[in-house]
Order: C-alpha cells, then structure tokens, then sequence
C-alpha cells in the first residue's frame, strides 16, 4: 500500500509520515512549488530523516489562477488559503494518479489555523479539491468522519490521533517518540501572509496589465518605488540583493549602476510596455544614484543597459534630494 504525502517538511507533516509508516504504508512525498512558498533545504532533509522520496511539483503559472480569482476570497493578506490547499491537494491527487498510489495524507490539524483548517474549511478544501474521499489527516483523523482509507481497511482508524488546536504539546511528544530532533519551528513560510510582500504584490497587480508567476519572485528584493507612468524601480539594498536583481532581470529591464561611486544597483521595470521614455530612465538613474555614495555630489554618472540585448551608456544626472524620492512601496 503507497500513499502521497502533501509534505511540507514541518513537525506535523512529518508526524503524519511516522504514523503512516507505523502501519506498514509506504510513504512518497510531494511539495508544490510556486513564486511563493515551495522548495527548500528543510523540507529535503525532512525526507531524509523519515527516508522518503520527495518530489517537488513545479506550478507557478497555474498558480496564477488561484491567486488572482481565488473562489474563497484572501486571508488577511493575499493569502487564498481555502484555494490554495485545494490546488495543492489536487495536484497531488493528480501525482497520486500518475504513480499508482492509493491515497493521500497531510499533516493538518483540526483548529490550528484559524482560515484553512477549521471543520467547514476542510471540508470546503475536500469539496474544492475533488480528491473523492482519499484525503487522510492522521493527526486528527479520530475527529473527522472516517475517508476512504479508514473504510476499506487500508489504515487502522483505531491507531490515528484526534489532536485539536493550536497547542504543540501532543505533537512535541510524538516527536520524542520517533526521535525527531531536526524540525522546524512553527512559522508562515508562505510569502502571501506577510504584509510587505501582500502590499508590494498588490502595487504590482494594479500597475501590470499582463503577468507571469516568475517575474513576482524579483518582489522579494529592494527598495520599491512606482513612477507617475506606473512603470516599476528596484534598488539593491546590499550587494546579495544586487546580485539577485541582475539575476532576476528580464530582457525589457534597465539595469543603472553609478560608475564613480560605490552604489547599488537599480532595476527600471516598464509595466507595460517594451521600453521606457528617456525621462522615466532619467528619473530612475538619479533615484540609483541617490542611494549611492555620489549622493551630495552635483551630478555623476550612471550606466543604462537593457539587461538583454544591447549594449551599455552612460548618461550624467543629478542625484535626487530627498523631498523628491517617491514613496516606497
């Protein structure tokens, strides 16, 4: 018997793990990837530890659907919980398919997120999900009505747990049981739950026309301003944040770096469009240079290059005084 584990690496989807593999099941595990949440260090040496094999499902552009029209509405941010969980879970199921596996289990627990894990949520994810019944919550799966698994004698009900909200104690326990030492505390790892990425997030839905999954990661990075054109400047904050714009430059970008000086660099994004006007270029070199250590100076000069395609040039500004620098987003 082989189950699918939506594993996000954390105590209670390990746990879930644990007492699948208490019943003789083998155990596969699945972490869905997007712009904002997905992939890390910690969720592969989880897998190590409970000797599973993990599989990560990369989904940003079908994402995009879940985000911008999510069928439950948005947290307290722009988190899409209830749509969110019910993309992941079904695909899952899809994987579940694909692979032969007879179900699926996940480490959620009844009452401990206030948005996606009540008793109307879940069942709202089920419903959303379409996963038929093969949805199994081990750690309080003695509170739920009994799924398909527990039903056909697949899963032992009597040895599944019926832990309800927040407290961490039962699973802390547990952990000591299977000699779980390297977990990792409680924590949203999902970008759209935090405030200044929601907020930056939302300034870039408003003033993009056209939008790919991939072009949101380069949010995560700088200083944010908006021109009066609504057209999109970055400036490095440190030399990893630089790197990571130059990096997650896209062929329409302009990248401006202040020759003189020691200074960040600056990243001039047209929102919709394949150019900007020498004007916004202008006022995005003297906004580069105003972070720079040529700021007092009367003027100095700034390089302009399309991150793609064409070669370099210089152009001499002002660097800009502060009452002029536009609010950050």
């Amino acid at each position: 018997m082989k189950a699918i584990s939506m594993f996000s690496g954390g105590l209670d989807s390990q746990l879930a793990v644990c007492l699948m593999q208490d019943q003789g099941i083998e155990v596969i595990g699945v972490t869905i990837t997007t712009p904002f949440f997905g992939m890390s260090d910690t969720i592969q040496k989880a897998a190590e530890q409970l000797h599973i094999e993990l599989h990560t499902l990369y989904c940003s552009e079908e994402y995009m659907d879940v985000l911008l029209e999510p069928v439950y509405g948005y947290g307290k941010h722009m988190n899409p919980c209830i749509d969110c969980h019910a993309f992941m879970q079904r695909k899952a199921y899809e994987f579940m398919q694909e692979t032969g596996a007879s179900f699926l289990i996940s480490g959620e627990v009844l009452g401990q997120r206030p948005m996606s894990q009540t008793r109307s949520s879940l069942n709202a994810v089920d419903k959303l999900a379409g996963v038929n019944g093969l949805m199994l919550r081990p750690l309080s799966a003695l509170l739920l009505p009994p799924t398909i698994p527990e039903e056909k004698g697949w899963v032992d009900r009597s040895r599944l747990l019926d832990i309800n909200g927040r407290s961490r104690t039962r699973q802390i326990q547990l952990a000591e049981k299977y000699n779980l030492i390297d977990y990792p505390t409680p924590a949203g790892g999902c970008l759209l739950t935090q405030e200044n990425f929601a907020r930056r997030l939302r300034s870039y839905l408003e003033n993009r026309s056209l939008i790919q999954a991939d072009e949101l990661t380069i949010l995560r990075y700088g200083r944010q301003f908006y021109t009066r054109e609504g057209n999109l400047i970055l400036i490095g904050r440190n030399q990893a944040e630089n790197m990571q714009l130059n990096q997650l430059a896209q062929p329409q970008d302009y990248l401006l770096k202040v020759t003189e000086r020691p200074g960040p660099l600056g990243l001039l994004r047209p929102m919709n469009s394949d150019s900007a006007s020498m004007k916004e270029i202008d006022f995005a070199a003297r906004l580069t240079a105003r972070y720079s250590d040529a700021k007092k100076e009367p003027s100095t000069r700034v390089m302009v290059k399309r991150a793609v395609g064409e070669s370099s040039h210089i152009i001499e500004v002002k660097p800009m005084d502060e009452k002029s620098v536009p609010p950050s987003v």
